[in-house]
């Protein structure tokens, strides 16, 4: 049971994200935490998915999302926006997902922004 809007939580979880803060990304997992990218390809586990931000905040220090849009439909946040992967660089749009469980992230997933993911997450 959430104890506070999930949104807030999702939104914690990503200014996490943009400050590369481990321990906070860290403090906001499931065990059983899971990330889905763009691909399809699933990460799961709260360990391997501290050591895989660490390595991509490694690869991509100026790695940032920044939300134009943000709902929530039970526990199942959606944010619409962009990703710039360094300074100055054009945006990346996507869609990212959140599942809250108990306050916590139990997944992120980003998917491609675009009118098929819009319809299937209902956001149109």
């Amino acid at each position: 049971m959430n104890l506070k809007d999930p949104k807030l939580t999702a939104l914690q979880f990503n200014e996490y994200i943009n400050n590369q803060d481990i321990q906070g990304l860290a403090s906001l997992m499931t065990e059983d935490h899971t990330f889905i990218d763009r691909e399809d390809e699933v990460y799961s586990g709260k360990e391997m998915m501290t050591k895989g931000w660490m390595e991509f905040f490694q690869s991509f220090p100026e790695y940032r999302n920044t939300f134009t849009r943000v709902e929530s439909q039970d526990d199942l946040v959606i944010l619409i926006g962009y990703a710039t992967w360094s300074k100055g660089s054009q945006p990346d749009y996507a869609i990212w997902t959140a599942t809250i469980r108990d306050d916590l992230v139990a997944e992120w997933r980003i998917y491609h922004d675009t009118e098929e993911n819009r319809r299937k997450l209902k956001i149109i």
